[in-house]
């Protein structure tokens, strides 16, 4: 890049850096508040709620990243050309293509990390997110423990704790099993989930149980500690299922029978295939509407509201469609073409706008000095 390319590349990135910015952040409050029944229900910690809402951040990048660049490329060119700085260059001897080559160089990299965040950072977060969020379902002090209620387990098991520390303390533990020959119950002042020797266990302290003999006379005994297996509580027999958005773009293109069973179908798995290849294309679409849209009419001092409403509204209702199509396309296999086609189309009309406004237009009319004589001139 010359100077000048540089200055308007920066001067472009800043706002697309920020809009792009604050886009995500709004996408990690969302789901920051949707992952905060993990820590109200689940009793878990602050950081796997961190966790999991970062984690569900990349996924939100291919919506993110064209409409960060759409709006702050809008701010920047509005800017520079209210201020007649991309006016001063052009009239400097810049060509149409150096002109606009800073902004077209931010887009495909914007298209660039898009593409890699779809191929590659998006399956692999996901798996994550799914493979944490089974052990939270899995887990029994998950299952079993819910502050102030009493939540019937398996198998007869009953659990009520008064309080929930954050570190995982239970404080006031009641237990109840009634395993269908005989009945135990049990309290803690203090307990906490473990494991020994590879078995989930509950540790109680200072507590005491009752249980009845077959007499009908209740034995009682109080106990400093007391370890209760729950391996006959836990279920074995659950597994990982992964979706769509989790699998890998080589297992999209190419699945076997048992991943199509426990997915999706073949036409499915192309669908969103081809959705993680072509949307990165939106971003060329983006910037070109908003090149489109400042630079492909006259300069105005009143400021370029209704370019920039027009071109919002045409960039939203290509992108409403590029869904509709990805959902087409799960029954139609040859729509996925329109996937790659949609973005396109859209970036080549825009350019062609830009492309005639900024080409110098000839005089078609001659001037009526020049149809009149020279005699009635003089």
């Amino acid at each position: 890049m010359t100077l000048i390319q540089g200055y308007l590349f920066r001067q472009i990135a800043l706002p697309v850096v920020a809009a792009c910015a604050s886009l995500a952040g709004i996408g990690i409050l969302s789901q920051s508040l949707d992952q905060l029944e993990i820590i109200v229900e689940r009793g878990q910690s602050v950081w796997v709620m961190v966790k999991l809402t970062l984690l569900a951040v990349p996924q939100l990048l291919g919506v993110i990243l064209p409409i960060g660049l759409f709006v702050g490329a809008l701010i920047a060119l509005t800017r520079l050309q209210r201020e007649q700085e991309l006016t001063a260059a052009y009239a400097a001897g810049m060509s149409r293509w150096s002109l606009i080559a800073p902004a077209a160089a931010l887009a495909l990299i914007v298209m660039a990390l898009t593409l890699v965040s779809n191929v590659v950072v998006q399956p692999w977060t996901q798996r994550e997110a799914r493979n944490q969020t089974f052990e939270i379902r899995t887990d029994l002090a998950a299952l079993l423990v819910e502050e102030g209620r009493f939540v019937q387990g398996p198998n007869g098991l009953t659990v009520y704790v008064q309080e929930i520390e954050q570190n995982g303390l239970l404080k006031n533990l009641f237990v109840y099993l009634d395993n269908g020959g005989t009945v135990t119950t049990w309290n803690a002042a203090e307990a906490r989930f473990g494991e020994v020797d590879g078995l989930p266990v509950l540790t109680m302290r200072d507590g005491s149980m009752q249980r009845p003999s077959s007499t009908g006379v209740l034995n009682s005994l109080t106990f400093a500690s007391n370890a209760i297996d729950l391996s006959p509580f836990a279920a074995q027999d659950q597994t990982i299922r992964y979706k769509v958005s989790d699998l890998w773009i080589t297992q999209l293109f190419s699945p076997d029978a048992d991943l199509i069973e426990r997915t999706g179908s073949r036409r499915e798995l192309l669908a969103e295939a081809h959705s993680r290849l072509s949307s990165p294309l939106y971003a060329l679409a983006a910037m070109a509407l908003a090149l489109a849209a400042i630079l492909g009419g006259s300069f105005s001092r009143t400021g370029y509201g209704l370019r920039i409403a027009k071109a919002a509204a045409v960039f939203l209702i290509v992108r409403i469609l590029g869904y509709a199509v990805v959902a087409a396309s799960v029954w139609n296999g040859w729509l996925n073409l329109f996937q790659y086609l949609l973005p396109i189309a859209t970036t080549a009309i825009a350019l062609r706008l830009l492309f005639l406004a900024l080409k110098p237009q000839r005089r078609s009319r001659l001037k009526w000095s020049a149809l009149l004589p020279r005699r009635v001139l003089a």
